[in-house]
């Protein structure tokens, strides 16, 4: 799997335990070398009392991607 997952239609785990769907707007290399990416959500979630409509997902937690064309 490559590092940069932009426009790519993605879902995993935010952090490591709540479900989400999603497309990247962009993919960005942390210090240290390890992987985010910031993830527009196909629907809201609920985390912890807030509702959000994007979240920054690690990429160890990443569970499947396939092409989304983006605007």
């Amino acid at each position: 799997m490559m590092w940069s997952l932009e426009g790519m239609e993605v879902t995993g785990k935010y952090m490591g335990e709540i479900p989400v769907t999603g497309v990247v707007r962009e993919s960005r290399v942390k210090f240290g070398g390890k992987v985010c990416h910031h993830v527009i959500l196909s629907s809201p979630v609920n985390i912890y009392g807030e509702t959000r409509e994007r979240v920054i997902l690690e990429h160890e937690f990443i569970e499947s991607v396939k092409d989304s064309y983006v605007h």
